[in-house]
């Protein structure tokens, strides 16, 4: 069975950066998305968002990746904010204990 690749599109303004996220976040995928955050926080923004809007499903790599790029971002001086986070990741999250470590609009 084919599996929907995750698909990354960057729209940048001054005071943030603004990662649209559609797909699965997962052992493939997640690496990926980990070095794209990171090469953006080297550029010093105030806000990393990642619209997590079209995200139909993310794995355990993929929670993990989420909350080592928010620390990441602190340690960059910057914010790594989820937006339009679903249902399903809410409660994986609550499931999990990471809903505190991850910053949620």
């Amino acid at each position: 069975m084919d599996r929907p690749e995750l698909s990354i599109s960057v729209q940048r303004s001054p005071s943030e950066v603004v990662v649209n996220l559609s797909g699965e976040i997962d052992l493939s995928s997640a690496p990926r998305l980990s070095g794209l955050v990171t090469d953006l926080l080297a550029d010093g923004p105030p806000r990393v968002v990642l619209d997590m809007s079209g995200v139909t499903f993310c794995d355990s790599q993929g929670l993990g990746t989420l909350v080592v790029l928010s620390r990441k971002a602190g340690l960059a001086q910057s914010c790594l904010v989820l937006t339009n986070v679903g249902d399903f990741l809410l409660r994986v999250l609550d499931i999990t204990g990471l809903r505190p470590a991850l910053m949620i609009h």
